[in-house]
């Protein structure tokens, strides 16, 4: 559950004047995860996905996606898009919220 609520928190954070700081940290966290983490774990490595396939392979989960939001699209939905769709829409989400939270709170 945490980790779909802060998944929800980096998209929408931004929108609501009271959350926009932290939201901004989040986003900022979350990208120095996926690059900086990412030169040695791979890009777009997320403890937080780490940690979640840990607990989900001791469930006995072995067939996991790469991705967190891949895996989150397929429990939700059933339907199972390009693993290269959902980075591309991840990638842009992340970049959009990012955007919207920088001119945001700059502007505040």
């Amino acid at each position: 559950m945490f980790h779909a609520v802060f998944t929800l928190f980096n998209a929408l954070g931004w929108i609501w004047k009271k959350t926009r700081r932290l939201n901004l940290c989040t986003l900022l966290l979350t990208a120095a995860s996926w690059l900086g983490l990412g030169i040695f774990y791979g890009i777009g490595y997320c403890p937080f996905t780490d940690w979640h396939y840990r607990i989900l392979y001791k469930l006995g989960h072995d067939e996991l996606p790469y991705s967190y939001i891949q895996y989150a699209v397929e429990r939700l939905t059933g339907l199972h898009p390009p693993p290269e769709l959902t980075q591309i829409v991840t990638v842009a989400a992340l970049s959009i919220a990012l955007t919207c939270s920088c001119f945001l709170n700059n502007r505040d």
